[in-house]
């Protein structure tokens, strides 16, 4: 999976594919396609704050495809100049019901961005499995920063947790706060049997035909070179930012010592959930554990 520059993240280049302005004075969900900094098409939703998203009252505002603004369903809520961008773990997308449902609860702290990473559901390119998905997601982080908000929190599951620590630590001063739930703290982990069979799905053709076919997501067939930074490696360039580190003691994929290794790694400007009974990622969080974020969220990012 070929880099440049260790996966270099570049600062607020990115655009809309067209101009939206103004979209967002009536308070309504949009949906757009945004421009990474190598040029992949991301699909991406913004949804501000105490408005619930739905996939079927929303169209793209911009390829040509016509413009209208859903309703939603409102709940109380007040961005107060705070966004949460949501990076899902591999194999899900923009549109996954676990995805909206964390969203759908962040939407009552502040804004909320969701995006579906290259090779994965409408978005372009193929997946890097973490690497050059810090791209991605600085492009949704920009498009936060570019429609108005001054805090911007980003929260990441699984691979998404991965690619939120490297994102903060190669662009420090980027966003305000962290979150990384269920994330690996090395890489080419197999020590677990779910992570043997991504592995396989990874590496080997047959592998990718699956991911491609059976689970909508494009796999790109290049290994790393060179290997991008590891998690334990970028929390600690993570600091002054606040870090919260998720982790449950079910997950059948990553058992505790990663989380701890994370923590050990962020020293006293992290801080560490351990959670009881939960399993691995966005799946996984109840809905008490996503509102006891979304709280940590809105103070650490002040």
């Amino acid at each position: 999976m070929g880099t440049d520059a260790a996966g270099h993240v570049a600062r607020s280049t990115t655009r809309p594919y067209s101009e939206t302005p103004d979209v967002t004075r009536d308070g309504a969900p949009m949906r757009t396609f945004l421009r990474t900094a190598d040029g992949v098409a991301i699909d991406s939703v913004y949804e501000p704050g105490g408005v619930v998203y739905d996939p079927g009252e929303v169209v793209y505002e911009s390829a040509g495809e016509g413009s209208r603004k859903g309703s939603g369903n409102a709940i109380p809520g007040d961005s107060q100049g705070l966004a949460l961008v949501i990076a899902h773990g591999f194999t899900g997308d923009a549109d996954r019901p676990h995805v909206r449902r964390v969203a759908q609860v962040f939407a009552r702290y502040g804004a909320v961005v969701t995006f579906s990473f290259r090779g994965h559901g409408r978005s372009g390119g193929r997946s890097t499995v973490g690497d050059r998905e810090v791209l991605d997601l600085a492009a949704a982080v920009a498009w936060a920063r570019e429609l108005g908000h001054t805090r911007v929190v980003t929260v990441g599951f699984s691979m998404g947790g991965s690619v939120v620590l490297r994102h903060a630590a190669l662009d420090a001063g980027g966003v305000d706060a962290v979150v990384s739930v269920s994330a690996p703290a090395r890489w080419f982990y197999r020590g677990t049997a779910p992570m043997r069979r991504l592995h396989w799905l990874v590496t080997r053709p047959s592998g990718r035909l699956v991911g491609r076919y059976g689970l909508r997501t494009r796999i790109h067939h290049r290994q790393w070179d060179p290997v991008p930074l590891s998690p334990t490696e970028a929390v600690p360039r993570i600091a002054p930012t606040p870090l919260l580190v998720v982790h449950g003691d079910q997950d059948a994929y990553f058992p505790l010592d990663h989380p701890r290794m994370l923590a050990d790694a962020a020293g006293e400007h992290g801080e560490l959930w351990v959670e009881h009974g939960m399993g691995h990622a966005e799946n996984a969080a109840p809905e008490p554990l996503l509102r006891r974020i979304g709280d940590w969220a809105v103070a650490r990012a002040g």
